[in-house]
């Protein structure tokens, strides 16, 4: 049996959450302990702000024995706060992030599931037009189809974060949904499990994700998302339908470019038709013409000019409204196309040297300082400081790819050294 936190640990929760809220710097002693801070005053405790919270449900139309039942017991996790303001020591390079979701053991996996499966998956694609293979890749990579569904309770999880206020608001309008979801009857309480963010289910729906595309696949009355394969699937196949996804085309393919190819041109903004790239120069990988197809794509780099390039197509952005990074979207799309069949990518791999975080926020502030705006440095290499990196590339005469790597790094760092004048 779970033992209940006392007291002193509730207190101690209560107070780490409300210094979080205030942006302090807490500081982690050799024990991996927080530092724990004084709750300031003005700040309601816990169970204040779930009494508001409790009310609005109400106002909001919700059953209040339902929100009741849901929110009794509910108390912060500590541990989510501390998950949220984790950061990795190092950014994750494109080979590595690549290599550890499509892996051996998931592509045999997978393609058993896709087998085993395949008259579902028939039927879902028929219903929704959303090709099996890409549901399983999807699978595969937020769950590791359906093994790994997360382990903490997302009422409770979204609560903290709600009560949290770096993105109270955001977390406040999950936790209504969840609600929502457990009014709805679609799951009980102890078995709603997810994420420590809050995400649910073998597809890691948000509950804003579940309460606009999660269909009861099954008819049996319920968005069943957790044990429920037909509504696994269905549900992502409606997402995925109503973002847009064409089950007529791939999501795009790895490419070769031409020498001197103008690296402007990379980037999801530029859209050409197929024969407009293979006008300019672009082919398959294997050095073949591109596909005669009417459809639109975009050059993407996302390991710089010295790395792979993709030819990305409609679908690759529908992916990309799932989960808004490059490398989780072309993983996606390759891991598709390997349960199929198709070889591994071909371009040559380098060496990686991802920068770390400090060095990340070093070069954005050396962005900042010489007129290229990175945005607050925050040691994530968003579209914002690759832009900048860009604009810098351009001006130093390097290869404007907007990759943030070392020889970057060692550029701007040389020039944002004092000059030594001449003696």
């Amino acid at each position: 049996m779970t033992q209940k936190p006392s007291i002193p640990t509730i207190l101690h929760s209560l107070g780490l959450l409300a210094a979080l809220c205030l942006g302090l710097n807490l500081g982690i002693s050799t024990s991996g302990h927080a530092q724990e801070p004084a709750v300031p005053a003005n700040k309601p405790s816990f169970e204040q702000w779930l009494v508001a919270v409790v009310e609005e449900a109400k106002t909001r139309g919700l059953d209040p024995a339902a929100v009741d039942g849901a929110l009794k017991g509910v108390e912060p996790i500590a541990r989510v706060v501390e998950l949220d303001r984790r950061q990795p020591e190092f950014t994750q390079a494109f080979w590595s992030y690549l290599d550890g979701r499509v892996s051996q053991n998931r592509l045999k996996k997978g393609r058993e599931l896709l087998v085993k499966h395949k008259t579902l998956l028939a039927r879902i694609e028929k219903t929704h037009g959303v090709q099996g293979r890409f549901l399983v890749a999807f699978w595969g990579l937020e769950t590791n189809f359906g093994q790994f569904l997360g382990g903490f309770p997302v009422i409770d999880a979204l609560a903290t974060l709600a009560y949290d206020d770096r993105r109270s608001d955001f977390f406040r309008a999950e936790l209504f949904d969840a609600l929502g979801v457990l009014a709805e009857g679609h799951i009980e309480r102890k078995s709603m499990v997810g994420s420590w963010a809050g995400a649910m289910g073998q597809p890691q729906f948000m509950p804003s994700t579940f309460a606009r595309y999660a269909i009861d696949e099954d008819g049996n009355g319920q968005k069943d998302i957790w044990g429920s394969l037909p509504d696994v699937f269905g549900s992502s196949a409606n997402y995925l339908s109503q973002l847009g996804w064409d089950n007529r085309y791939t999501w795009g393919r790895e490419v070769l470019l031409p020498k001197g190819f103008d690296l402007d041109l990379a980037e999801l903004r530029t859209k050409k038709t197929l024969s407009d790239w293979q006008n300019i120069g672009v082919r398959r990988i294997d050095g073949t013409s591109l596909p005669n197809a009417d459809i639109t794509g975009s050059v993407i780099l996302p390991a710089g000019h010295r790395g792979p390039a993709f030819l990305v197509y409609s679908n690759f952005d529908a992916i990309l409204n799932w989960n808004r990074s490059l490398l989780y979207a072309i993983s996606v799309g390759h891991l598709a196309d390997r349960l199929t069949g198709l070889g591994p990518l071909q371009s040559p791999r380098r060496q990686e040297n991802p920068l770390s975080r400090e060095q990340v926020t070093e070069l954005q502030q050396h962005l900042n300082t010489l007129g290229h705006d990175a945005g607050e440095p925050d040691g994530q290499a968003g579209p914002r400081t690759r832009a900048a990196v860009k604009a810098f590339q351009r001006v130093a005469g390097l290869p404007a790819d907007g990759y943030p790597d070392g020889s970057v790094y060692e550029a701007l760092s040389n020039a944002i050294k004092p000059q030594t004048p001449d003696p």
